[in-house]
Order: C-alpha cells, then sequence, then structure tokens
C-alpha cells in the first residue's frame, strides 16, 4: 500500500511548489516532469500533500538529506562564549553603539533587534492532509536549533553524514507536537485534538498516514544517550479517532535504522521496517596500525572522471564502519505490537511495497565499495520479494558504478528507475539506455521503457512499453488506455510529453507536448493526480457526460505581467483546453496545492470538483483555502499570522530593464515600509544575486514570478535588511547565454558584468539606490559572482558579501555548475572565469563567509581559505569568517545571527559609512585602480569616474562606462 509520508529521511515536508536537483554542487532547477518520477514512491505530494507553511520563509538551498559535522571544535568552549554573547547583546536590544561596527572581540555576536526578531519569529506549522480530505495534522516546529545539536560527534562515509549516537543521518530536523483538526463539510476547521502520550520534548520524524487514514505512524528520538552508550529512534503510532500515541517499538530494545529507508506501511494494520539489527555489537575500532596502504590503482587504463565528491570512504576502517550503521534487519510490525523479521542482514536502501501489499520491491547495496563515488554508485541489487521475505526473483544486479561520463544526462548502465505501476496491484516499470550511458554516443532510441507484472511465468521477457529518442524522465500513469512518458536532452533544453497507451501495444504513442525546458511561457502545466483505492496516485482525469475524458492540468501560468496560475481541462483526443480557473492578476497570488475530491477511484466529476488554494499578497502571507467548484465557493481554512508584522508594508516591485546586447532582464525590488523615493531619497541597496545558464536570449529574458507573491523571508535572506532601510534587488538575473553550438560559459564575465551594470543602472535610474552604496551578494554560485564582479566590475559596488562559493575553478576540474567541459578541454574558460586568479585586483572590500564542514561537491571550505590567503597577500580588504560545524547551508542559531552580524557589519561600514572610500582617499588613492580591458584605470580617470557617479544623482540618464574582459 502506498501512503504519505511527509518525508523520507528529514522531518522537513515536502513544499507543494518547485523542487531543485544538485548537480556537480550547484541548484539546477527541475523540469516539470522531473518531481513526477518519485510518485509511485512512498510519498504522495500530489494527492494530499503536507503543505510547509513556513513562515512564508524561502530559501536558495535546498532541504537536503544530511548535513554536517563535528571533531575540530570543542563545544563546551563555544557554547558559553556564545552565550555570554548572546546576554550582553539582548540586554543592549541589539543595539549597536558608534562602535559597535569595530566591536570584534570574538566569539558568537547577535545582530540588531530589528534583523534578530524576524529570525526568532517562531515558524508557521507545517500541514498535511488526510487521505480521506477530513483530517488535517497541524505538525509543530522548532525555530533555529542550538550549535550544540550541529556539534554531536559523527562519521562521514561513502557521502553521508551519520550520527553514531542515534544511527540517523547527521542533523536531522523535527517536529516538537502534533495536532489534528477535523475539516468541515463547509472548509472549516473543527476543534484542535492535541495529540497525547508522547514522551516529554519529543523529537518527531518521519511522519505518515496509513492508507486508509485511521492511524498515524512516526519516529520518535529516544533520549539522550549517556557518554559512551548509544540511543536510537523509535516506532510510534497514533489512534486518530481519539489522539492518543503509543509506542510500537523503540530503545533500549528494537530501533529504526533510517540511514538509507525507515518504514512504510503495507497495510491499514502492518508496517515494514528497517531496524538496527538487535544483535549488532559495538562500532569497529580504528586500529592503532593500518591495515595496510591505501592503494587505488588504474592499470587498466578506463577513463574515469567524477565531479568533486565529498565525505567519501577513505580505509577499511571506514568500509567497516559504514557496513555497521547502514546494515539493517527487515521487521514486519503490527498494530497490536507483534513483529516479524524477514529476509537476511544487508545494506537496505529501499524496501517499496507494491500497491496491493503483497510484494515487496528490495534494494540493497553491498561491496566492492569505492574511495572516489558516493555510496549512490556502489554496487545494487534489487529482488522482488513476497510480503514474507521470499524471494520471487532478481530485476537487476548492477556493478560498481565509477565512470558514469560527467556530460549532463549521462546515465548509469542497466536497468534504472524501478517502479511499481500506480494503476496496478503489482506490476513492475524500468527504463534501460541504449547508449550505454553515455549521453555522448548518438543513438536512436536511446532509452526504452520496459514492464513486467510481479507474478509472471518462468522465463517470460519483459514488454516494451515505449522507446525514447531523448533521455527518459519520467512516467505519469493513469490506467490501461491512458499514461504520460516524459523525455529530455539539456543540451538542447528539449523536453517532450508522449501519451501512451499502456495496455494496448499497438496504440503508437502521441506527442502531447514538445518545447524548450526554458521557455516558460510555454509550459502547459503539470497533470493533477488523484488517489487510488490502493493509496497510489494516477492522472486526475474530469469526465463528461459525452464520455469523453479530459486531463486535469496545474499550471504556474508564466506571462509577460507575471505568474497567473491555472487549471485547465486538456482534450486527450483533440489537443484542445478549456480554462477553468485561474489567479486573480491583480493584488493576490493564488495557487492549487491539492486535489481535494479524489475519495472515490473513479474519474471526477467537475461539478463535484474541489481543490486546495493557497492564497497570499505582497502584504499578506499565504493562507489554505478550500475551493468548491459546484457551489462556487472559498472557504478559508487557516489564519496564520504575519510573521514578520515589523515590515508587513514593504513593497515589492518586478521591474524589467535591457541589458546592452538587448536581452531583457528581470529583479524583484524591494523597498522598506513606507518608503517614498521622491521624499525619502536614494537608498542604500544590497542586490543579491545567482547566475543561471541559457540557450536562448528570449528565454532568458522571460518574466518569471509574481509582482504579487508574498516575500518569503530566510534566517539568511537579503530581505532581511529592509528592517535595516535597504532597498534590496533580490534575483536579478545574471543569465549567461550561449546559443547554438556556443558554450555560454566562454562569455561568462563579459555577459555577467552586462547584467550587473543594467542592474545598478536601473536603481540608480529609479532613484532608488544611491550609486556609491551598492553591496553585492550571493551564496554558492552567488559568492562566485559576487567575486567576479569585484573583480571585474568594481566600479559599480562598494562592497561585496561572498558566502560558501568556489573562486578557483581548476580545483573542479572535471565540471562545476552548468559547465560539462574539463579543465583540459577548456582551460581558458575556467582560469578567466576563477576570480582567485584576480586576487591582485580585487580592491574593494570583500566579506567571505564559509561553513568549515561544507561538504557541498565542488564548494570545499578550502575555497574560502585560499582565496583569503590570496586576497591577503596582496593587501586586499577583506575578511574571511569559517562558521564551525556548519555545512552548505548554515542551521545552528549561533552560527546564523553571527553571520547575519557579520554581514550587517560589513554593510554599515563599507556600504552605509563608505570606510573603504575614506581609506582609499586617504592614502591617496592608491589602491583605486580597477582591472580593465587594458589592465588598470588611472588615479585621474578614478577620479573623473568618481565625479561621474555623483553626476548620477542628478542625471538620471547617466549611463556607467562599460568594461570589458581580455583573454587571461
Amino acid at each position: 500500500m502506498h501512503t504519505s509520508k511527509l518525508c523520507r529521511s528529514t522531518a522537513l515536508p515536502f513544499a507543494a511548489g518547485k523542487k531543485a536537483w544538485w548537480r556537480g554542487g550547484e541548484v539546477q532547477p527541475a523540469t516539470e516532469f522531473s518531481a513526477l518520477v518519485s510518485q509511485n514512491r512512498k510519498v504522495g505530494m500530489w494527492g494530499h500533500p503536507p503543505v510547509a507553511s513556513n513562515n512564508g520563509r524561502s530559501s536558495s538551498q535546498p532541504q537536503q538529506r544530511t548535513f554536517t559535522k563535528m571533531p575540530t571544535h570543542s563545544v563546551p568552549r563555544l557554547l558559553p562564549i556564545a552565550r555570554a554573547s548572546s546576554e550582553a547583546h539582548a540586554q543592549s536590544n541589539g543595539s549597536w553603539s558608534c562602535n559597535d561596527v569595530n566591536d570584534d572581540t570574538g566569539g558568537y555576536m547577535i545582530p540588531r533587534k530589528e534583523i534578530k526578531d524576524i529570525v526568532d519569529a517562531p515558524p508557521t506549522p507545517a500541514l498535511s492532509f488526510s487521505p480521506n480530505r477530513d483530517k488535517i495534522l497541524f505538525l509543530q516546529r522548532r525555530s533555529l536549533p542550538p550549535l550544540a545539536d550541529l556539534a554531536r560527534p559523527e562519521s562521514k562515509l561513502a557521502g553521508l553524514r551519520i550520527d553514531p549516537s542515534f544511527n540517523t543521518r547527521s542533523r536531522m530536523s523535527f517536529y516538537t507536537g502534533i495536532s489534528i483538526h477535523q475539516l468541515m463539510e463547509d472548509g472549516t476547521l473543527g476543534p484542535e485534538q492535541v495529540v497525547t502520550g508522547l514522551p516529554d520534548d519529543p523529537k518527531i520524524n518521519y511522519v505518515s498516514w496509513s492508507p486508509d487514514g485511521s492511524h498515524l505512524a512516526f519516529a520518535v528520538r529516544g533520549a539522550e544517550p549517556e557518554e559512551g552508550s548509544t540511543s536510537g529512534l523509535g516506532l510510534w503510532v497514533v489512534n486518530i479517532g481519539n489522539g492518543e500515541a503509543r509506542m510500537l517499538f523503540g530503545p533500549p530494545d528494537l530501533l529504526l535504522n533510517p540511514i538509507f529507508d525507515s518504514f512504510s506501511w503495507v497495510d491499514n494494520s502492518t508496517l515494514v521496517a528497517c531496524c538496527i539489527p538487535p544483535c549488532r555489537g559495538t562500532p569497529p575500532k580504528k586500529p592503532l596500525v593500518p591495515y595496510g596502504p591505501n592503494i587505488q590503482t588504474n592499470e587498466t587504463k578506463e577513463v574515469v572522471q567524477n565531479r568533486t565528491y565529498q565525505d567519501l570512504l577513505k580505509d577499511q576502517h571506514d568500509e567497516d564502519l559504514f557496513d555497521y550503521y547502514c546494515t539493517s534487519q527487515l521487521f514486519l510490525i503490527r498494530l497490536n505490537g507483534e513483529t516479524e523479521s524477514i529476509g537476511n542482514l544487508a545494506v537496505y536502501t529501499s524496501i517499496d511495497p507494491s500497491p496491493d501489499g503483497d510484494f515487496f520491491l528490495v534494494s540493497t547495496t553491498h561491496r566492492p565499495y569505492s574511495y572516489i563515488v558516493p555510496s549512490g554508485r556502489f554496487p545494487k541489487t534489487m529482488q522482488l520479494w513476497r510480503r514474507t521475505g521470499e524471494v520471487v526473483r532478481e530485476i537487476c544486479s548492477l556493478p560498481l558504478a565509477e565512470n558514469i561520463p560527467i556530460t549532463f544526462n549521462s546515465v548509469r548502465q542497466g536497468r534504472r528507475s524501478i517502479n511499481w505501476r500506480s494503476d496496478k496491484s503489482a506490476c513492475l516499470y524500468w527504463v534501460e539506455t541504449q547508449d550505454g550511458g553515455d549521453a555522448r554516443v548518438a543513438v536512436n532510441p536511446r532509452d526504452i521503457v520496459y514492464t513486467q507484472p510481479a507474478e509472471c511465468p518462468e522465463g517470460e521477457e519483459p514488454k516494451i512499453l515505449f522507446k525514447l529518442k531523448l533521455r527518459y524522465g519520467g512516467v505519469v500513469w493513469g490506467d490501461e488506455g491512458l499514461a504520460l512518458v516524459y523525455e529530455s536532452w539539456y543540451k538542447t533544453r528539449r523536453t517532450r510529453t508522449w501519451m501512451i497507451a499502456p495496455g494496448d501495444p499497438q496504440v503508437e504513442g502521441r506527442k502531447l507536448f514538445d518545447r524548450s525546458s526554458e521557455d516558460v511561457y510555454a509550459d502547459p502545466g503539470s497533470p493533477m493526480l488523484r488517489r487510488t483505492a490502493f493509496g497510489t496516485y494516477v492522472l486526475a482525469c474530469v469526465k463528461y457526460s459525452d464520455g469523453n475524458k479530459r486531463l486535469l492540468l496545474n499550471g504556474s501560468g508564466a506571462t509577460p505581467q507575471g505568474n497567473i496560475p491555472f487549471l485547465d481541462l486538456l482534450d486527450i483526443d483533440t489537443g484542445a483546453k478549456e480554462r477553468i480557473w485561474e489567479s486573480a492578476r491583480e493584488n493576490y497570488y493564488e495557487t492549487v496545492v491539492a486535489l481535494m475530491s479524489d475519495q472515490a477511484d473513479a474519474d471526477l466529476d467537475l461539478n463535484q470538483l474541489r481543490v486546495l488554494v493557497s492564497k497570499e499578497s505582497q502584504t499578506e502571507p499565504p493562507q489554505y483555502f478550500l475551493r468548491s467548484w459546484a457551489e462556487q465557493t472559498l472557504s478559508q481554512i487557516t489564519n496564520f499570522p504575519h510573521p514578520y508584522p515589523q515590515i508587513a508594508d514593504l513593497r515589492k516591485e518586478i521591474i524589467r530593464y535591457e541589458r546592452n546586447d538587448g536581452v531583457q532582464l528581470t529583479a524583484n525590488l524591494y523597498t522598506p515600509p513606507n518608503y517614498d523615493p521622491a521624499t525619502d531619497g536614494p537608498l542604500p541597496v544590497l542586490v543579491w544575486a545567482y547566475p543561471r545558464e541559457f540557450k536562448s536570449k528570449d528565454n532568458a529574458g522571460q518574466m518569471r514570478g509574481s509582482p504579487y507573491s508574498f516575500a518569503g523571508i530566510g534566517s539568511t535572506s537579503a530581505l532581511l535588511w529592509l528592517a535595516r532601510r535597504f532597498a534590496i534587488l533580490d534575483g536579478p538575473t545574471m543569465p549567461i547565454i550561449g546559443e547554438g553550438d556556443e558554450e555560454a560559459n566562454d562569455r561568462y564575465v563579459e555577459q555577467l558584468v552586462a547584467s550587473a551594470q543594467a542592474a545598478v543602472d536601473e536603481v540608480v535610474r529609479r532613484g532608488v539606490a544611491h550609486p556609491k552604496k551598492i553591496a553585492v551578494g550571493g551564496h554558492s554560485y552567488g559568492a562566485f559572482m559576487t567575486a567576479n564582479l569585484l573583480a571585474h566590475a568594481p566600479h559599480l559596488f562598494a562592497c561585496g558579501i561572498a558566502r560558501a562559493g568556489a573562486y578557483n575553478r581548476t580545483l573542479t576540474p572535471f565540471g562545476f555548475q552548468a559547465e560539462e567541459r574539463t579543465l583540459w578541454e577548456a582551460p581558458t574558460t575556467y582560469i578567466n572565469m576563477s576570480p582567485f586568479m584576480l586576487a591582485n585586483k580585487i580592491k574593494r572590500p570583500i566579506l567571505l563567509i564559509h561553513g568549515e564542514e561544507d561538504n557541498n561537491p565542488g564548494t570545499l571550505t578550502m575555497q574560502s581559505e585560499r582565496f583569503y590567503n590570496a586576497l591577503k597577500g596582496h593587501g586586499a580588504l577583506t575578511r574571511l569568517v569559517l562558521l564551525p560545524f556548519e555545512s552548505h547551508g548554515y542551521q545552528g542559531r549561533e552560527s546564523v545571527m553571527h553571520c547575519l552580524w557579520e554581514m550587517d557589519r560589513w554593510l554599515q561600514k563599507y556600504c552605509i559609512d563608505g570606510e573603504a572610500e575614506k581609506t582609499s582617499e586617504e592614502t591617496g588613492g592608491q589602491d583605486s585602480k580597477v582591472a580593465t580591458a587594458s589592465g588598470t584605470v588611472s588615479s585621474a580617470d578614478q577620479a573623473g569616474e568618481s565625479e561621474n557617479r555623483r553626476n548620477l544623482l542628478r542625471n538620471d540618464n547617466y549611463r556607467h562606462w562599460r568594461g570589458t574582459l581580455s583573454p587571461l
């Protein structure tokens, strides 16, 4: 059976919005079909998704399954300092004296009160709807965790970070409480029922509804272990009828092992769980004398290229630890407390029950392990089991995959994407590549989709379902007469959707959509899914009286005026569309979150259609409403308070402007409450950006987002500085375009500078920005951008803030971000893009912040350390802040607050007060030379540039000097 699990590996729920995927250490936007691939897994995101209502906060970092660090700092030494610092700043209400910007006495600092209060605001609960849509869970969450949570010991093994005390992934978020509300027929909420019977201060993970919605299962972390001992996660259930919770098993007896998978509902009264073997002993100790030298060899002369993965296995002892923490015993757990072990001990990476609960699709990994790739590339075996543990047959056995080409769209050889069909009781499907997994090989077909029932005669071959010219991207099942198959190709940004009849191989597939993934104006929307009697999700079709079916499409509705989300009915025979709903075009932004009228396992009746809608505005946080078609009513379900009322009246505008090569650009311009440029004059501005690559100038210039959406402010968001009376230019498009056969990064610097120039010109022209008080910043690839802009366009910015960046591309020689070529194939591009190579040219103040335990591929902490040394070696005005225990995104409250203090200090000194300019004037302009096409600009030229900047305040039509980069 398939049920809704809020998250398989963290406590944070899946958001009902865009998803992201990691490649080479950066965030890449997911195509519309990428999220659909998992629709047959345990997380039901379309039928009754958990709704991540998080104070409207958004983040440029995706929620990852692991974070980490530990060993180099002593917690007892750190925490008292942080507490003393916090108390000192709290006593002064977070305000600074005139010397605060120079208050650099060490320890953790607290930012100004206006910033601190926003970050410390209580988070809004997450929501999850029952399978029958009659109950809503409110899942309580805490705010930022203390640094002590991050400072726990951990083991870094095969790309994983493991907390050995609890045998879980490190730094897991969790819920702190659960309450249940009845959803009444009129859309209102019934009285709150708080779940009782939980331990004090519970830490709750992996919340999952039973198929019939009568119970809720979740993990609860045990008590903190004594020194030298361990604890773990127990499995609990709640009776939804009375709200009483009880433990099915837990410490010290039987414990969950959620390193790869945790548990799943098999039927309404049975779960299958990965557990720590009861007979397991103590962890293997590292020998004083190693087993022998660590040897890696390539005497077979294989071509093996990989990105810069971190936390890999290093030796035999690491291999033993990996086996120790990751090995599980499977148990069937019944609600009456009975337990039954099935199968043998193994490193189980997933256990997926068939829709009818009679079979398990079981995935394991095994030796030989690798020291150059993470565990996802280790040898893998997938078997089909009966629920008793009897092996029916082996589905595939894949060898170690160290040599997957780094070219995008390259994949592992052999069967992949093996899943259960959601429209069948027990039928498998998978994909097999025809190009050896190498995207550089020209072949047709490139991928073939196969299907095979769980029960089939011995020796029966699987059936070919569909052949694809591009790379497979997923299947969304409907019934024997309808399924959608997706394919795409990164190099051309092509994405196609095919309509097939799974039950009739004689019916030729029909191309439904064919477009560029970059062309958001042409996005037809994604199909909505309805729940089946098995608890799986299939295509939601509306059936008309004439018997014809129409697909229900939910789209973001990108237009030149901004996103206007919609619901369309698509006639699958004619391709004709009928729009049955769209968001308000002014003042409010509405999105369809979930289908709420799919209790019956059948096609939908339009007159009975009900959907969950999120509604928000610039000043009103998202609230959830129930929209009914029959009554044409909109009933409000939630009434969350504004998360930061002190800046509730901020103003947001999506502005449009043009780059010097004609590319249209956009940005979100935020101004503080009650700001009027006519009377208040120009403001200091913080520009926060993240470049993206495109194949088309037209698509790069399309409008994305809505001017009426609520401003989500994360714990390290640039929008926090609205409370400090900054204007924020958030997400100005910095497109790096390579049309046709042109490689985008070959003109990276030129296009980056042109985009930044256009953005600065526009905010100055509008009278919002003081031209000498503009700062630039970014995180990850945005930090890389920041350093490049200070190197190549110092005339634009007073200072920069670069967090968790990579600055020397020779340290990521096998590709980075969207770059597929290696250092040896494109040496000039790698060097020209590396601000490290221009450390002697960076004269503007630059603040570098990095987590000491950054495990993101490509952004090793060493990148910031070496860049700082290079800058300091040339007398640059710079500062390096390394945050102990922090990874790529910052979590600990002490770390977050200190990061904000550092950023605020930097902006105060070098953007508002302009101390760098004062120092330059006092030294006679010795440091005022800036890099240009010819090398430098003289002091006299710089003085002229300063005079021109002053003229900007009087001349809106002025345009800055534009420089270009010469090849190194």
